[in-house]
This record gives C-alpha cells, sequence and structure tokens, in this order.
C-alpha cells in the first residue's frame, strides 16, 4: 500500500474541485494520505472534508516511507513544500491551481490522468540542486532551514541606496557590485528571480549556479554562470545597519557586518517528470519562449 503526503499553503474555494479529484482517486488506489496540519485544519474551518486523515507539521513527521509529496497550489507551494521534504528524497510533484505554475506542472484539469500515470509509472525522476548558506557570525534562522531551491538573495533593507555586495569565488576576489541586490540562482531557479533581472535560462540538469546582479548600476555588470562546486563567499556594505537574505520566499534581517557563505546542498529535491513533459515543453507553453507567428508552420 502507498502512503503520500499532501500540502497546501492555503485553501480557497476556487481549488475546491481540485483537492477534491486528487483525494478521491488517491483513496480510489488505496492510497494512505497525510494532509499537513494546518492545511487540514483550514480544509476542516470550510466543512470539506468528510472524514479524518493523518497529519503531519514538521520535517520530522515524515520519512522515507512516504511515496510521494504532492502540492495543491502554485511554485510558492512546491517551494514552501520543500522544507517539510528537505534530505528526505521524497518525490515531490505539484498540481497547480496557482498562476504560472513553472514548478507545479499538473494541470487542474489533468489531475486524475496524471495520477494514473504515475501508478503506471510513466514517469521519471529529476535530481535537483539547492543551495546552502552559512553565516559568519551565526544567524538562528539558519539552523535549520539553510538551504533554497529556487535561490539566495541579497537585498537592501529600508532604504532607497544601492548596496556594495563585495563578491569572492573560491577564495578569489570577483568584483564589488553596487545594486539593489545580489541573487544566487540554481538551475531550478534560472526561470525565476534571477529571469526577470535578465538572468540566462538554463535547463535544470546543468551543473552550474548563476550570479545576477538586481538592478547594478554600472553598464559592464552581468550576470555569471559558474560551477556549482564554486564557493561564495559575500560581504555587504551599506548605509543602513541591517540588510535582508531571502532563501526563496524565507526572509531574514541580517546585520551589515555578516560574511555569507554559499555552496551547493549536500542534498537533492526529487522532483517528478511525467513521460508526456518536458523543460523545453515547458519553456514553450508557460514562458512563450520563441514566440513567433513564422514558427507556427514548424510545430
Amino acid at each position: 500500500m502507498k502512503k503520500v503526503a499532501i500540502y497546501g499553503q492555503s485553501y480557497s474555494i476556487s481549488a475546491e474541485k481540485e483537492i477534491k479529484i486528487l483525494l478521491k482517486v488517491l483513496e480510489e488506489n488505496k492510497v494512505v494520505c497525510f494532509l499537513e496540519e494546518a492545511f487540514f485544519n483550514l480544509l476542516l474551518e470550510n466543512n470539506f472534508l468528510e472524514k479524518k486523515y493523518p497529519t503531519f507539521s514538521h520535517f520530522s513527521d515524515l520519512n522515507n516511507s512516504f511515496d510521494f509529496l504532492f502540492t495543491v497550489g502554485g511554485d510558492g507551494t512546491i517551494l514552501r513544500a520543500v522544507t517539510y521534504i528537505r534530505d528526505l528524497n521524497i518525490p515531490i510533484l505539484g498540481i497547480n491551481t496557482g498562476r504560472l505554475g513553472f514548478l507545479a506542472t499538473i494541470n487542474k484539469n489533468a489531475i486524475k490522468e496524471s495520477i494514473s500515470q504515475i501508478f503506471e509509472k510513466k514517469y521519471t525522476i529529476q535530481a535537483r540542486t539547492l543551495l546552502s548558506i552559512k553565516t559568519s557570525p551565526e544567524i538562528e534562522d539558519f539552523d535549520q532551514l539553510n538551504f533554497a531551491l529556487n535561490e539566495v538573495t541579497i537585498a537592501r533593507k529600508n532604504t532607497t541606496a544601492m548596496i556594495g555586495v563585495r563578491t569572492s569565488l573560491n577564495n578569489e576576489y570577483l568584483t564589488n557590485y553596487w545594486a539593489d541586490g545580489l541573487i544566487i540562482s540554481t538551475p531550478t531557479g534560472s526561470t525565476g528571480y534571477s529571469l526577470s533581472c535578465n538572468g540566462p535560462v538554463i535547463t535544470p540538469d546543468s551543473k552550474n549556479l548563476i550570479i545576477t546582479p538586481i538592478a547594478p548600476h554600472n553598464l559592464n555588470s552581468r550576470p555569471m554562470v559558474i560551477s556549482d562546486e564554486t564557493n561564495i563567499q559575500l560581504e555587504v556594505d551599506s548605509r543602513e545597519k541591517d540588510f535582508l537574505i531571502s532563501l526563496d520566499s524565507r526572509i531574514t534581517s541580517v546585520p551589515k557586518n555578516t560574511k555569507v557563505f554559499i555552496e551547493k546542498a549536500p542534498f537533492t529535491i526529487k522532483s517528478i517528470i511525467l513521460d508526456n513533459q518536458s523543460f523545453l515543453q515547458t519553456l514553450r507553453s508557460k514562458l512563450l519562449w520563441g514566440e513567433d507567428t513564422r514558427n507556427e508552420t514548424n510545430l
């Protein structure tokens, strides 16, 4: 008998149909479903559930006996779900009830068909690189959740003035970026915040990281692709006493004398790719890659 975890950040009446379909299909296949506790309570408050389900509320509540983790929401929901999975190697699949759905690739109108593909083993597992950070002095917020799937971002706080981010790679000085901030992105995150700041798109299986300045005040400051074996050290010069560090959507304020050390995390996240999906297909359908009327006859 299979066992799965289900995570959703919030409940809205617009997702009611999708949640019902997911639970029904899983139960028809005799799958034991564990719901994230806060999500479960929201469903209860809305008189949605017809029966009780076992719940989880922390990383320690899950283990490698779980076959999959399903998310209901958008890409942000997957990023939050990663904090529950960490290094447990539980494959993750997102049902998109949000907007873009670049990571949450399952269309809400194709839930039943997609779950059937999984039970028929018509999928592959793609390992996705994460980043981990350390700071000096140590910041308590990073004791447990010191990793990010998309990106680590350094950003200014409480000021319109730019900050300087002194950057070294493998203990060799690179440059001091004068900008609103700096993004260190994984291949997965290359289609996120980094892309919005003119960073390149790289495929999820690339062994690289991207350094992307945010609104740099320098005409020759450009995004840079580096090996994912690189150790990155950052120091911030700011008029304010603090600056911000965000790991995906988790933001922490730290003193400006804090040194930040970033490297590839020692574990990966296992993403489920159905046989009828691909990264290039997602680029075309979600980001309109190469959208041109001249290409229509070639499709």
